[in-house]
């Protein structure tokens, strides 16, 4: 294995900041002309429903532990943070706040819980829609800390009828159930929006 000289590692470092810079100017160069509404371009509410697996509801789980606490969370957490542990899920989305309501949309990805004093969690995931209203995905991500009333998601992107969207997924927790059922209702508010 070659070793880079000292002079070559300052080179990369030198070219990796230039390039920042650059990608940083264009940035907000594109942002100094485009107009930014006040005003969302699309709005719409759902309900994400979790239900995590227990060890026997196999038949009707949306979600499993990935990963396990951390041995420190384990060791000093006393308010049960679940420091670590990661949550993969696949969950429905419906129009309405009962399960049994209108199928939107599945949110497809992962939550891991990041808090070491308080139960906090931070999400990533898509929310595929495949209906007669809606074809494509939104995609979501941003931390959640579920002791608030509301939270704030970055909506970063779409595809199909979302196509580059951005906006803001607004959270609350409207139902819980122990340790294995929540449904959060999402107040989805996009702000670029383009026909495609």
């Amino acid at each position: 294995m070659q070793v880079l000289a000292p002079s070559s590692k300052l080179v990369n470092l030198a070219t990796v900041t230039l390039l920042l810079l650059v990608l940083q100017y264009a940035d907000v160069a594109h942002a100094g002309r485009q107009q930014r509404s006040t005003a969302p371009c699309k709005e719409m509410t759902v309900y994400h429903h979790n239900i995590l697996y227990d060890g026997t509801n196999t038949a009707n789980a949306t979600s499993a532990v990935a990963a396990q606490p951390t041995l420190l969370s384990r060791s000093v957490s006393v308010n049960d943070t679940y420091f670590g542990e990661v949550v993969v899920f696949d969950d429905p989305v419906t129009a309405g706040p009962e399960l049994s309501s209108e199928e939107v949309a599945r949110a497809q990805g992962f939550f891991f819980y990041d808090g070491k004093v308080v139960p906090n969690a931070w999400f990533a995931f898509s929310l595929v829609f495949n209906s007669t209203a809606h074809r494509g995905t939104l995609n979501l991500m941003g931390a959640d800390p579920m002791m608030e009333k509301t939270r704030d998601l970055s909506v970063v992107g779409g595809t199909g009828d979302f196509f580059m969207a951005r906006g803001v997924a607004t959270l609350r927790t409207d139902n819980v159930q122990g340790l294995y059922y929540f449904r959060l209702q999402m107040d989805i508010k996009l702000y670029d929006c383009y026909d495609v």
